[in-house]
């Protein structure tokens, strides 16, 4: 997976400012929202996103995106998970 391309498409999308990010096993963020437009796209681990009580796992290489002001949570797998973000 390259990184650095995946960076470059989120640019070219308008994502303003991309970052890799690293979480330990079973982070767990409680229900929060995000000012702009996010995107987080799976390196390794994987991730579970609950929005309006439904739950997704995303895996490497796949990708989320969340609106701004929508009410979320996240639970990282049991290896972790380090994703790329973008923010609009």
């Amino acid at each position: 997976m390259d990184t650095a391309e995946m960076e470059r498409q989120l640019r070219a999308e308008g994502f303003r400012r991309t970052y890799v990010w690293q979480d330990s096993p079973h982070t767990h963020y409680p229900a929060h929202t995000h000012a702009s437009l996010t995107a987080h796209i799976i390196l390794d681990g994987e991730m579970t996103l609950t929005v309006r009580g439904e739950s997704r796992t995303y895996r490497s290489g796949e990708r989320c995106d969340v609106a701004a002001g929508t009410v979320h949570a996240a639970r990282m797998g049991p290896q972790g998970c380090r994703y790329l973000i973008g923010e609009k």
